[in-house]
């Protein structure tokens, strides 16, 4: 049995495994094969894109969803333990897909649970399938996973999608350039990381010249739930705006990515350029966890 709690689970041979059977579903995206198997999907903490793409993928396989979206109405608000709900839930499910805002909470339930546990994201520590989709997505609009340059925006600090997207991009010699106020800079222990595997970054706080000589900018919202001040996250919510005179000067093959919700960072002009990705981004995650379902279920995508 094999679960999914961080990138750093996966090999770079199975991350390859992964994105082409990912490819698979993109072109039948219909198969049925997992239709003797419930999935549960349980969500501590609000989700839209995740959730939806989760149960669409569990659909599309043929599976069948037992859950909660949030905990009012569970054993939870009596006071439940994170053991008691996991142990219990595990009887009923072949498998677990898990969203809490508590970092190490997925991991904890991975090792409590006797079926495979999928972190949907864990407070500000990863957020793996997302990074698989964008693996995709890169690999998709660049043709490559290799040698290239990425420009990561906003929210460096709580952003688990930007530190799982670190991880697995340590396996493809990429080159990162880091815009963030220092308020939400990139954490030290990642920037120890990329040294360790000698990958070149940069980090400045200025948005234009980031985008100038790079294939993908990588945009992230300011994440007020991880403030506790809110004058703070006040300050900071604005502090970049991707409007779209700014990728007159890009590359012509540029994508703009955005793990979504956006809440202002990327102006709605930007929408129409045919660098815009963020919808189909999103769209691509039904068909990276239709992947990493079978993936860890052991079914074979034909």
């Amino acid at each position: 049995m094999k679960s999914l709690v961080s990138v750093n689970d996966l090999s770079k041979a199975e991350i390859l495994d992964i994105l082409e059977m990912a490819a698979r579903f993109e072109t039948n995206p219909n198969p049925r094969f997992t239709c003797n198997k419930v999935i549960a999907s349980i969500f501590f903490e609000p989700s839209t894109r995740t959730r939806l793409s989760f149960e669409t993928a569990i659909n599309r396989l043929g599976a069948r969803v037992i859950g909660f979206s949030e905990t009012a109405n569970t054993s939870l608000a009596k006071g439940e333990s994170l053991k008691d709900t996991i142990t219990m839930i595990a009887n009923y499910a072949d498998m677990i897909v898990m969203r809490h805002p508590l970092e190490g909470s997925v991991r904890y339930a991975s090792e409590i649970a006797n079926v495979p546990v999928i972190n949907a994201g864990d407070g500000s520590n990863q957020h793996p399938t997302q990074t698989l989709l964008d693996l995709y997505s890169i690999r998709k609009t660049q043709g490559r996973l290799d040698n290239l340059h990425l420009t990561v925006v906003g929210d460096l600090k709580y952003g688990r999608t930007v530190h799982s997207l670190i991880m697995a991009m340590s396996h493809f010699n990429p080159e990162f350039r880091f815009v963030a106020p220092a308020e939400l800079a990139l954490p030290g222990e990642y920037k120890s990381f990329l040294r360790s595997k000698s990958i070149p970054f940069a980090e400045q706080t200025d948005l234009v010249s980031g985008i100038v000589d790079t294939d993908i900018v990588y945009m992230t919202r300011v994440q007020k739930e991880r403030f506790s001040e809110p004058m703070e996250y006040e300050k900071l919510k604005h502090t970049y705006i991707l409007r779209n005179s700014m990728l007159a000067a890009s590359r012509p093959g540029m994508r703009v990515l955005h793990p979504l919700p956006r809440v202002g960072e990327i102006s709605e002009d930007v929408d129409a350029n045919p660098k815009a990705y963020y919808f189909n981004q999103a769209r691509n995650g039904v068909y990276a966890r239709m992947a990493v379902i079978c993936y860890l279920l052991g079914v074979e995508a034909v």
